[in-house]
């Protein structure tokens, strides 16, 4: 296993330490090895580019990993009252839906790796957990879960249609 697929696993491992600090009370530690988690998301990327290690489980597994630690992150997180409530279950079934999408790409000897709409919308995220975390205000929450909300649905809906043509056998052209 190469050095950004560890690092993508690590990313996953870490989320069960972010919960317990968050459960403690302890935000900015929390917050802290949060951070550490969005690096490894930053650096498996880089990494993997640089060094021509991409690979289909890197694909695969990157996005699958960010959703594990921003998904479980947002929904700890509303269940504090810290986030909106709806935020959470808007991006649960964005990304529902996109990992049905890629299911459905692999089925057909396709692997859809994270689209830059995708990117974006996960950077803001983790922006949006950590200022949860860190710099608890409700007016920013607000304005950054919108831009969160309108970011998921844009990027949900550019997978589908850039993705049209895996339905046209159901559809017809």
């Amino acid at each position: 296993m190469n050095l950004p697929n560890k690092l993508t696993l690590l990313r996953i491992a870490l989320v069960p330490v972010c919960l317990i600090l968050l459960y403690a009370g302890q935000f900015v530690w929390s917050a802290a090895v949060f951070a550490l988690a969005c690096v490894t998301d930053f650096l498996d990327g880089k990494i993997a580019r640089r060094n021509k290690l991409i690979t289909n489980f890197g694909k695969f597994a990157d996005p699958i990993a960010d959703k594990i630690l921003t998904v479980t992150m947002m929904i700890f997180l509303s269940s504090l009252h810290m986030l909106p409530v709806w935020l959470p279950v808007i991006v649960v079934i964005r990304e529902l839906m996109v990992d049905g999408l890629r299911l459905i790409a692999m089925e057909k000897g396709r692997v859809v790796a994270a689209g830059w709409s995708g990117k974006i919308k996960t950077v803001l995220q983790m922006i949006t957990i950590l200022t949860a975390l860190l710099l608890f205000n409700e007016h920013y929450i607000n304005i950054l879960s919108l831009a969160v909300c309108a970011l998921t649905i844009f990027s949900g809906v550019q997978y589908f249609w850039e993705l049209r043509d895996l339905f046209r056998e159901d559809f017809g052209k």
